[in-house]
């Protein structure tokens, strides 16, 4: 697990921003957001900078690109 602000989070997170890499994006039980890609590794990430609401909005944005989201 990496902890991060969410301008890092976001920033390394920009190369991945499509369906052809990403097969999922969550919450996890502990309010850490995990990313699931297509080759099948996870990334797990605490961002500890920024609230629940603004995690849920991140959520909402790759919801809206085409990628599977759950919190």
């Amino acid at each position: 697990m990496k902890t991060c602000s969410l301008d890092d989070f976001m920033a390394e997170m920009q190369p991945w921003l499509d369906t052809e890499h990403l097969r999922n994006a969550h919450l996890n039980e502990h309010g850490h957001f995990v990313l699931q890609f297509q080759d099948g590794m996870q990334k797990v990430y605490n961002i500890d900078d920024c609230n629940l609401e603004h995690v849920r909005e991140i959520l909402k944005d790759l919801a809206a690109r085409g990628i599977s989201t759950t919190s």
